[in-house]
């Protein structure tokens, strides 16, 4: 992963945006501190692509046939002065 400082990478932002599509993530430090990662789309997308469906999660759960019973607590709400 390289590594930009602010001002690099806004003087040479077209070759940063290329680097992260070629190379992959690239790191913008401000005060020497990282601040951002710029990665390609294609990349985002990979990362952030929900992989099945709530369902399809609790479905897969380990506790599916475990006996385990979750009963809802059924009290009324507390009185609250306002």
């Amino acid at each position: 992963m390289d590594t930009w400082t602010v001002v690099e990478a806004k003087a040479k932002f077209s070759e940063m945006v290329d680097k992260a599509r070629d190379s992959g993530p690239q790191t913008i430090t401000r005060n020497g501190k990282p601040a951002v990662v710029v990665v390609s789309a294609e990349q985002w997308e990979r990362k952030t692509k929900r992989k099945g469906t709530l369902v399809e999660f609790f479905a897969s759960s380990p506790l599916v046939g475990s006996g385990l019973v979750i009963e809802r607590v059924r009290s009324e709400p507390r009185d609250i002065d306002l």
